[in-house]
């Protein structure tokens, strides 16, 4: 069944539930489902209201357009999608290959309800990874500091191109600029170990078994300004002991990888996610 859904976020107040719904319902569409939540520390009211599209008997830029008018004087800011606009994904890697693998099986076997169509990367070593899959590959290099700034606007040019809605960083090791972040505000997920900001550089895991830490885990967040600070979509964990060596730790960090930023990816694609500030919002 085909869909409309509307993310909400304004400020609470009184009536919100039964105007919002009485608004919908006026114009003959059946809730499919509603979830809300209150933020009672900043007085902020979130919905997550999704409906039968087959309901719908006007133009989309109608309905939009009435919406904007019904909640102006609210204070409502709000978003919608139709899931039967696929969103255009691009996936920025460097060598590591677990992420990307696991996001291409995931989208073949149609977990991910998504198109994808280029693969980006510093380096050319996970070339083979796309061809196997079919996408698109372009090997876009850093030669030289110099020319990071002209690599970044490389790198945007061929997501304007492809009319990219999300970018996802799996395990791209390349830090992005101020001004990228901020034009995809949002639209940028990252993916990495959950030590940070402790044991940072190259071999983290090796450092947390010399420090004999006890549990390991990954964190995705939208990519920000900040580098690894951004608002958290999906973290999870792992209890390890005295007996995992740096190798057995790094295996199971790359698993535990692929499987948050497969659910933050996957979270996204659904719009279940309320960006708050630097906190998100995700309705289930």
């Amino acid at each position: 069944m085909e869909s409309i859904v509307f993310l909400i976020q304004c400020p609470d107040q009184k009536g919100l539930v039964s105007q919002i719904s009485t608004f919908f319902y006026e114009r003959g569409f059946n809730i499919l489902n509603c979830q809300e939540h209150v933020d009672i520390t900043q007085n902020q009211y979130f919905m997550r209201i999704k409906l039968d599209m087959s309901d719908l008997k006007t133009s989309r830029k109608d309905l939009e357009g009435e919406f904007q008018a019904f909640g102006e004087p609210k204070g409502l800011n709000w978003s919608v999608f139709y899931t039967n606009q696929l969103s255009r994904v691009a996936l920025l890697v460097t060598k590591a290959p677990h992420c990307l693998y696991d996001i291409l099986v995931r989208h073949e076997q149609n977990e991910l309800n998504c198109e994808i169509p280029l693969i980006i990367s510093n380096h050319p070593y996970l070339e083979s990874i796309a061809d196997k899959f079919k996408i698109p590959f372009y090997c876009v290099p850093i030669k030289s500091k110099g020319e990071r700034a002209q690599q970044e606007q490389d790198v945007i040019n061929l997501l304007e191109q492809n009319h990219i809605d999300l970018i996802v960083l799996a395990r791209y090791m390349q830090i992005l600029s101020k001004g990228f972040t901020e034009a995809y505000y949002g639209k940028i997920i990252n993916i990495h170990h959950a030590f940070l900001p402790a044991f940072k550089g190259a071999n983290p895991y090796k450092s947390a078994y010399e420090r004999g830490v006890k549990m390991i885990g990954a964190t995705a967040h939208y990519a920000t300004a900040e580098l690894d600070a951004g608002p958290i979509i999906e973290q999870d964990v792992l209890r390890v002991t005295h007996k995992n060596i740096p190798l057995e730790l790094s295996q199971m960090g790359a698993d535990i990888e692929r499987i948050v930023l497969a659910r933050a990816v996957k979270a996204h694609l659904e719009h279940q996610v309320i960006i708050n500030g630097n906190r998100t919002v995700i309705f289930k």
